[in-house]
């Protein structure tokens, strides 16, 4: 119905905001790890998105290792050519380390795709990629990024809970599917749900404002990515 797609929309709209570079350093100290472990050595290089994507190789996993466990990501670039090389450089750049699951809806999806440091995201803001041609569903376990629009994808993404066909024909491309660990996406923390306004969930509004203050005070469940890896897939 156009009640459940307007919902749809404004689950997996996507507006860039902040988490502070102090959310990333506290989950750090509550880890015990070292901030070299933690950091990736490319956050000069996520200053600077590039002018031009790199031809991400034609299958290749993403390896996301969270406070839950890992789980994998194999993307196939002829599903998605954009979104499969925007991944790329986001993943293989480290973008994604430290990123908390702020948005888990159990059946439907879970979101993530902002930076903990707020001069990354303003970086990135902009940044957008051409919509590419739908050639998947959005099926349990696949993966697309999230949009405000046409033309406007840039560093968020969901992997569906559930079958989100319907998202299909609203321009959703997916680009890659969990092939191990979905047991790990689907153990993410959900107790907060839907954002607000439309929940009582993580406001991206706050976040951007008061960053981690605002996630530790009233969010401080939430599951984070400690690392990724790239691998390339030969088949």
């Amino acid at each position: 119905s156009s009640s459940d797609e307007g919902i749809a929309l404004a689950i997996i709209h996507c507006t860039l905001t902040s988490i502070m570079r102090s959310a990333l350093l506290a989950v750090i100290v509550g880890l015990g790890l070292t901030a070299a472990g933690c950091l990736h050595s490319s956050q000069s290089t996520l200053l600077h998105p590039p002018a031009n994507e790199t031809h991400s190789p034609a299958v290749y996993d993403v390896t996301f290792n969270t406070t839950q466990g890992p789980f994998v990501i194999e993307v196939h670039r002829d599903w998605s050519p954009r979104g499969a090389d925007r991944f790329y450089d986001l993943a293989r750049n480290g973008f994604y380390n430290g990123a908390a699951f702020f948005r888990v809806l159990k059946g439907f999806v879970v979101q993530w795709g902002l930076n903990g440091d707020p001069k990354v995201n303003a970086a990135w803001q902009n940044a957008n990629i051409q919509d590419d041609a739908v050639t998947q569903s959005n099926t349990p376990g696949f993966i697309s990024f999230a949009t405000d629009g046409p033309n406007t994808r840039t560093t968020q993404v969901f992997i569906n809970y559930g079958d989100n066909a319907r998202l299909d024909k609203m321009g959703f491309s997916p680009f890659g599917r969990v092939v191990s660990g979905m047991a790990v996406v689907n153990s993410l923390y959900g107790g907060y749900g839907e954002g607000a306004p439309h929940g009582k969930g993580p406001s991206q509004g706050r976040i951007q404002k008061e960053g981690a203050a605002y996630l530790t005070a009233n969010f401080p469940k939430l599951d984070r990515i400690l690392s990724t890896k790239v691998t390339t897939v030969l088949k």
